[in-house]
């Protein structure tokens, strides 16, 4: 190689590592914490109902300094107003991490809510090299620190008055809407008991019927998963569910513009790892709503091309019809 040709090449380089750099720096200081709010609408309602508002929120991975997040969860509350509150898991980030989940979510305290749980509410976040999260699905450590769940749940559910949907179904009616829930723990390491499913959906069928309550209309079925595996998302779409809520892909956390998630860490398609989708299955179709979560691990704190965002679903009254 020439002496030019030497300067030619090596000018390349150092602008190839000043673009990487400069990208680094954005998904780092800047996009991830670039909190954005994604809208949707689905007309899942009978004619005469009035709509319905549902805040879905997943993959906080909070830990207690990140006052900013937590601000800005709080502040969804009057923003958006929402009906019902779903979260799908991942909500610890730290050792210390409900306290600043706290923060976050005192706001929403009165408002009707459910919640399966994602790996991370069990055990702590680990040193790790984060590229290794594209050589493929992320396996479970026995060194990890064990977290507070019971805490978190008891918060949860005493303090919020929001329903543990970890492999459990609940009814509830909210703003005049019927709503059937099913739920599971984390398919991401197995914990989740699909089989149970259909048994518990009888069983809640006859032990509390809706016959009384004055609502003629069949309930809207909702399931929700932490990691949206083809199992859980076959399983829920088998047994009625309209819509499913799920989380743990973080969208892909750094993604290429214009391109479908590099990466799921599950076995979903990449183009149905952020965003609202149909799920078909044996002549059934449920719609799924993947969110790409509000964190990241705190040992990978980076994104790019895929901004964390809390997704605003407003069932609406009308027939649907799948394409």
């Amino acid at each position: 190689m020439t002496a030019s040709g030497g300067r030619i090449a090596a000018t390349a380089v150092g602008a190839v590592a000043a673009i990487g750099l400069g990208a680094l720096a954005w998904g780092v200081a800047v996009e991830r914490n670039r909190f954005t709010i994604r809208r949707e609408a689905l007309p899942l309602l009978p004619p005469q109902a009035r709509p319905l508002t549902i805040l879905h929120l997943s993959d906080l991975h909070m830990a207690p300094w990140q006052a900013r997040k937590q601000a800005w969860i709080a502040d969804l509350r009057g923003r958006v107003e929402p009906d019902l509150v779903v979260t799908t898991g991942d909500l610890l980030g730290h050792t210390d991490g409900l306290l600043g989940v706290r923060r976050a979510l005192d706001a929403f305290a009165g408002v009707p809510g459910a919640f399966v749980h994602g790996s991370n509410d069990v055990h702590g976040p680990q040193a790790k090299n984060p590229f290794a999260y594209f050589g493929g699905p992320s396996r479970s450590r026995e060194a990890a620190t064990t977290l507070d769940t019971d805490a978190l749940e008891r918060y949860l559910v005493e303090e919020l008055g929001w329903i543990d949907l970890n492999n459990r179904v609940a009814s509830l009616e909210v703003a005049g809407t019927r709503l059937e829930l099913m739920g599971v723990d984390d398919a991401h390491r197995g914990w989740d008991r699909l089989a149970q499913v259909p048994a518990q959906l009888e069983a809640m069928h006859e032990s509390a019927s809706f016959d009384d309550d004055g609502l003629d209309d069949d309930p809207v079925v909702i399931g929700l998963t932490h990691a949206p595996y083809r199992r859980v998302l076959d399983a829920f779409t088998t047994n009625g569910a309209e819509l499913v809520f799920a989380g743990h892909t973080h969208g892909g956390q750094v993604r290429i513009p214009g391109l479908p998630a590099l990466v799921t860490n599950c076995d979903v398609p990449r183009e149905q790892a952020q965003g609202l989708s149909l799920w078909h299955h044996a002549r059934r179709t449920s719609w799924l709503q993947v969110s790409a979560g509000l964190g990241t691990s705190i040992w990978a704190p980076v994104r790019f091309a895929c901004p964390p965002e809390a997704v605003v679903v407003t069932l609406t009254p009308g027939d649907i019809g799948y394409a």
